[in-house]
């Protein structure tokens, strides 16, 4: 068998990526004054012994933009190291490090002392470092990538790469940055709103002023306990069409923080004999479309934090007013750019466990739906791997009002006790919508009735419970200077111009989906937004320099799909 031709692909971003990249403040929701980045060039060896090389955080080793530039091999345990020294002013009372995310488990040392061991690929953690640092300091990353165990998260990774599976990343893949805070600081919060109200909690203190900025004037309230709440006058309801966002100041003793929540109402209704999926009061048909988080350069990890936003805004302009992030968890920047502009996050949890092509993938495509998930995936630890995971992302995106829909398992991939996994997710938000088992192995409690319709025509049942369309379409048309893999391709029909591409995309829309939303049809989600590695279907290319469908028709689109 012939080596793929793989090509190297930049996005103009990447073509000009800075020696300081990703140099935003990376925590939008709890912003102080105080930030410095330790992104940029690190010493890095590929295991221990290795000759040393350069690194540039935060991309991954196996990425274009990261200098290195290949496959670390089965497990790698590579290690980073940098030497950093701080501004004489930099330092208040204590200094905390802050690792946006680190693929899988990573020890860190401050010179010579260990700080501890975080384990999970996808969330953020942090140190006080205050009683370690000196003049000069040596920071020292030890990663373990325990990519083949399947026991960790791990997503759409896959060591060997290659149709629905990609490249495999490892160690550093978020910003790394320090902060000072004084002795007694905001650790972090938690904000839950209604219809005209908003509770903030602010762990780490007990008392303070909030000052939340409203189209009619500043509002105060004191601080006692932690708590802090507000009546909203004349509320202004977050929502595609007009994502308003109430800015607030929170100040406890000598710390400040600047964050911002938003109102809105998620619930299902029956209306008209039809059970609804409901954004504030009213039923609402989210129009989306996969969103995978893959970038042709990065990887996991884009150019530049606008990148983001720059996907964000190319599906508003499309029409689009949901993405549904597809089992990837993102630096806290992508859901800011969605609050900001009113782009609902229907948000994947990350799979781990085994797949089966036959089981997975083979037997349901054919219409072996019904499985007891009890049964599967018995190993404890991976369950317990799972439900951890599940706890932080949770708590990590809570106050983000984009979020508004969890999908717990995929197509079965490390699916196990539903109903169980249904409770906890409740108990741990019951304010988003709930889907525990997207495309199949349905037999589980869930908020709805969640299809994936990729190789035949869509025909869709009429439920008791919202219907929503999580996965559909999948149409690949590929551009062979702007695609990954020059000799194979993968999509679930194929065309080979534009003109037949889109003609086909618009008929779909027309004939397949639009008519089921008189039945209770809630929301789609068409495959994808972006090229990624083989798939060639997405609305623009992997390097996202070409826009393949004709932004008009996709408004006409967007415009006739409503409730």
């Amino acid at each position: 068998m012939k080596r793929p031709i793989l090509n190297d692909l930049y996005t103009e971003k990447g073509a000009r990526v800075s020696n300081t990249p990703h140099s935003v403040y990376p925590r939008p929701q709890m912003i102080r004054d105080s930030y410095f980045s330790l992104n940029g060039e690190w010493d890095f060896y590929e295991k221990a012994g290795a000759s040393k090389e350069t690194i540039k955080v935060p991309f991954p080793p196996e990425s274009l933009l990261s200098g290195i530039n290949r496959r670390l091999g089965k497990d790698p345990s590579p290690i980073y190291e940098k030497r950093f020294s701080l501004p004489s002013d930099f330092k208040k009372d204590r200094v905390l490090l802050h690792f946006g995310a680190v693929d899988q488990i990573a020890r860190v040392f401050l010179n010579g002392t260990e700080l501890g061991t975080h384990t999970g690929g996808y969330d953020a953690f942090f140190f006080d470092v205050t009683n370690i640092l000196s003049e000069d300091n040596l920071l020292r990353v030890e990663v373990r990538d325990e990519l083949s165990s399947k026991a960790l998260p791990y997503g759409k990774q896959c060591e060997k790469r290659g149709g629905m599976w990609y490249t495999p990343v490892t160690g550093i893949w978020q910003t790394v940055w320090l902060e000072s805070v004084p002795t007694n600081y905001v650790t972090s919060l938690k904000i839950v709103t209604d219809k005209n109200k908003a509770i903030i909690y602010a762990n780490g203190v007990d008392t303070g002023d909030v000052c939340v900025f409203t189209p009619s004037g500043d509002v105060t309230a004191r601080l006692e306990n932690g708590c802090a709440s507000f009546d909203i006058e004349e509320p202004r309801y977050w929502s595609p069409e007009d994502p308003y966002l109430y800015y607030f100041t929170l100040t406890s003793g000598e710390d400040e923080v600047q964050s911002y929540f938003a109102l809105r109402t998620l619930e299902i209704k029956e209306i008209d004999g039809v059970s609804r999926l409901c954004l504030n009061g009213k039923p609402y048909f989210f129009h989306g479309v996969l969103d995978q988080g893959y970038f042709s350069d990065g990887i996991f990890t884009p150019a530049e934090e606008v990148c983001f936003e720059d996907d964000v805004l190319a599906m508003k302009r499309l029409g689009f007013n949901m993405l549904r992030k597809h089992i990837k968890i993102e630096p806290e920047l992508f859901y800011y750019y969605c609050d900001k502009h009113g782009m609902v996050v229907f948000q994947d949890m990350v799979n781990n466990g085994s797949y089966s092509f036959i089981k997975d993938t083979a037997l349901p495509t054919v219409g072996f739906k019904k499985r007891n998930d009890k049964r599967l995936h018995k190993n404890k630890h991976s369950r317990e791997m799972f439900n951890m995971s599940m706890k932080k992302t949770v708590s990590q995106l809570y106050n983000h009002p984009c979020v508004c829909y969890y999908t717990i398992f995929n197509e079965g991939w490390g699916q196990f006790c539903g109903d169980e996994a249904y409770a906890l997710l409740k108990e741990l938000d019951c304010t988003r919508f709930i889907d525990t088992a997207s495309g199949w192995f349905s037999g589980v409690n869930s908020d709805v009735v969640s299809e994936h319709v990729y190789f035949k025509p869509v025909k869709l049942e009429k439920a008791d419970k919202p219907t929503v369309l999580s996965e559909f379409g999948g149409y690949s048309y590929k551009i062979d200077e702007h695609s990954f893999n020059l000799k194979n391709t993968y999509g679930y029909k194929k065309f080979s111009d534009r003109e037949s591409f889109t003609k086909a995309l618009e008929a779909l829309y027309v004939n397949e989906v639009a008519p089921f939303i008189k039945d209770g049809l809630c929301a789609a989600v068409y495959t994808q937004l972006s090229d990624v590695e083989d798939e060639t279907n997405g609305l623009i290319t992997y390097d996202r320099k070409v826009l393949k469908v004709d932004p008009e028709m996709m408004l006409r689109i967007a415009s006739m799909l409503k409730i």
